[in-house]
C-alpha cells in the first residue's frame, strides 16, 4: 500500500507542478513579483498537501524565530527534493542556488529566471565563482534570502559529509549571517527512490553564525552544528517510527555517533 500510495503521489505531485506553471503561464511574467511568490509558495503548500494526504507523510519545520530579517544565507542539509519546497514558505524572497542544466527546462527554467534564482555551471568549477558572487550581490541588493546547499548535492542519511569551501566563498565575500539547516527528510523521501514513508519529516532553522570567520572555522562550526542536529533528528524518528528502513550505511553511522546525553 505505501508503494501504491507514493507512486500516486509522484504522478499527481508532477502533474501538479506541469499544471499551476501553465495555468498561470499567460500572465505569470506580468503579475507584480509579490504576487509571483504566491504562486511559487502556494505550489509549495500544496505539494506538501499531496505529500501528507496521499503519503502519510508530514512536514514540521521550527526554529523560524532564527531568521533574521532582511538577506541571509541559509546553508541546508540536503537529503532529498523535500526541503526544496518546504523552505519555500518560510522565507520571504527565497533564492535558490541551483544546477544551471535546470534552467534549460522548457517552462520551469521561465519560472526560476523570473523569480531570481542562481544558475551555476558545476563543470567550471572554480571559474563560476566570479559570475555566482555577482549575481548573488544583486539578490541580496534585493533582500533576497539566499539558500545554498553547502555539500553541493543530496546526500544519503549517514554518509560521510562533505562540506565544500564555496560556502566559505559567499559568507566571507558578501559579509552576511548564515542560518544552518538540519533535517530528516532523508529516510521518509529518499534519493533516487519512488517510495515515500509514512510520518513526520523535521527541519530546523538553526542559530545564525555571524560573518568574520576564517573557512576552516566556518566549515567546522556549519558542518559540526547541522550534521550534529540531523543526527539528532534522524534519531528520533527511527525511535517513533521503528518501521522505517534503514540503511547498513546509516546504521553503521548512527552506530558511531554516541547518543547524546539526556538534560
Amino acid at each position: 500500500m505505501t508503494l501504491f500510495r507514493s507512486v500516486v503521489f509522484q504522478i499527481l505531485f508532477y502533474a501538479n507542478l506541469a499544471g499551476q506553471m501553465l495555468l498561470y503561464l499567460p500572465v505569470f511574467f506580468l503579475l507584480p513579483e509579490r504576487a509571483c511568490w504566491w504562486i511559487v509558495k502556494s505550489w509549495g503548500r500544496s505539494s506538501l498537501f499531496l505529500l501528507r494526504w496521499l503519503a502519510g507523510t508530514r512536514s514540521e519545520l521550527t526554529g523560524q524565530e532564527n531568521i533574521p530579517v532582511g538577506p541571509v544565507l541559509v546553508a541546508s542539509k540536503h537529503q532529498s527534493f523535500w526541503e526544496v519546497i518546504a523552505l519555500l514558505p518560510h522565507l520571504e524572497k527565497p533564492t535558490f542556488i541551483l544546477k544551471k542544466e535546470l534552467m534549460g527546462i522548457p517552462v520551469f527554467g521561465w519560472y526560476a529566471q523570473r523569480m531570481g534564482m542562481i544558475p551555476v555551471d558545476r563543470k567550471r568549477r572554480g571559474a563560476v565563482l566570479p559570475s555566482l558572487l555577482a549575481e548573488a550581490r544583486k539578490a541580496i541588493a534585493d533582500g533576497r534570502q539566499i539558500i545554498i546547499f553547502p555539500e553541493g548535492t543530496r546526500a544519503a542519511p549517514g554518509a560521510t559529509p562533505n562540506y565544500r569551501p564555496g560556502i566559505h566563498f559567499l559568507y566571507d565575500a558578501l559579509s552576511l549571517t548564515i542560518v544552518p539547516v538540519a533535517l530528516n527528510s532523508g529516510l521518509f523521501w529518499p534519493r533516487k527512490a519512488v517510495r515515500r514513508q509514512p510520518g513526520t519529516i523535521r527541519a530546523e532553522f538553526l542559530p545564525p553564525i555571524g560573518p568574520g570567520l576564517t573557512r576552516a572555522a566556518l566549515l567546522g562550526e556549519l558542518g559540526g552544528r547541522i550534521e550534529a542536529r540531523s543526527d539528532a533528528l534522524m534519531r528520533e524518528a527511527l525511535s517513533d517510527y521503528p518501521a522505517l528502513p534503514v540503511s547498513p550505511l546509516l546504521a553503521a553511522h548512527l552506530d558511531q555517533v554516541p547518543t547524546p546525553a539526556s538534560t
